[in-house]
């Protein structure tokens, strides 16, 4: 079915911003990209979803493999005890000599899950073949696998702008006609806003043309 994704403004990486923008997405390619009015114009059987202040590429996770293997993201039934941030480092210690590969399993799908609320939809491996309960968790979830970028190393947070990137750096690539339809929406004005409060402000992550986070 083909949809069409609006939004204040879209910012597609490697081309002008759109104000009043949109996104048609047939299957999981963007079949449009521009003004509202004429996207809608074009496919007018589409239905519309509109979005609130940006719609941009999806993000990249460089710190995947850590936030999945050297994190545990407690289970909201476990928030009294632990809270509900990832924990690391001598907290993660502490849990992994107990942990069995069940509880394990299940911090590496609700990472996944967080990763697309902050409008992730490529991470950074490896994701070695020995390690075959990430690696299907990986794939269930669709988000897709990308080689190391390179750059200075950051403290693994959930959030790809923690790292001090702007959008261009951080983004998984451009929107682009007949690219793949990765892109996430932030309820924020403009791009200076998404970097001052980071990705914590994504209201949607669309993954190979799926709708696969909304914010409530």
């Amino acid at each position: 079915m083909l949809t069409v994704h609006a939004a204040p403004l879209v910012l597609p990486v490697g081309a002008a911003a759109v104000a009043e923008g949109a996104v048609a997405v047939d299957g999981d390619r963007i079949a449009a990209i521009g003004p509202y009015e004429e996207v809608v114009a074009a496919h007018p059987a589409a239905r519309v979803r509109r979005w609130p202040g940006l719609l941009t590429p999806g993000l990249r996770q460089d710190r995947a493999r850590e936030l999945l293997t050297r994190c545990y993201h407690p289970d909201p039934r476990e928030a009294d005890e632990l809270g509900e941030l990832p924990l690391w480092g001598d907290e993660f210690e502490r849990l992994a000599a107990t942990m069995d590969t069940a509880r394990r399993a299940g911090s590496v799908r609700r990472g996944l899950q967080r990763m697309l609320r902050y409008g992730t939809t490529h991470v950074v491996g490896p994701f070695g073949a020995d390690e075959p309960a990430l690696r299907t968790a990986l794939s269930r979830s669709g988000l897709v696998q990308v080689p190391a970028a390179g750059g200075p190393a950051a403290p693994p947070d959930l959030d790809p702008f923690a790292a001090g990137g702007d959008l261009a750096t951080t983004a998984h690539g451009p929107l682009t006609v007949g690219g793949r339809a990765d892109f996430a929406a932030f309820d924020v004005p403009d791009e200076a806003a998404l970097r001052a409060g980071g990705a914590r402000h994504c209201v949607a992550t669309v993954l190979a043309g799926r709708l696969v986070h909304r914010a409530r």
